[in-house]
């Protein structure tokens, strides 16, 4: 069982790790997909940590696992969730990001 501190310290340390994958996970997926994303550093790590949760998602639906609402899955799942986050980002992101005048 976990005291009240301990808890802290194990959330703070699944939140590094989630926010660790994250970037590496959209790293990757922006190098594999070929084409330009206007996005920094927050945005590479918003994708790999959604992309994250998607591949999770659809390793218990491929798998029959049982289905949580929540799963990271491995780092090759979260790089494949995430290229699926970043074509959809690209799909629905065109209209915002032209400048107006």
């Amino acid at each position: 069982m976990v005291s009240g501190f301990g808890y802290f310290w194990y959330m703070l340390t699944f939140i590094i790790v989630l926010l660790i994958v994250g970037l590496i996970a959209g790293a990757v997926a922006r190098l594999l997909v070929p084409g330009k994303d206007s996005m920094g550093l927050a945005g590479t790590i918003g994708v790999g940590v959604v992309g994250s949760f998607v591949g999770g998602f659809l390793q218990n639906l491929i798998f029959f696992h049982t289905l949580t609402l929540f799963h990271p899955s491995g780092i090759i799942g979260s790089i494949i969730g995430s290229i699926i986050v970043l074509l959809i980002s690209r799909i629905f992101g065109k209209g915002k990001s032209r400048r107006r005048v």
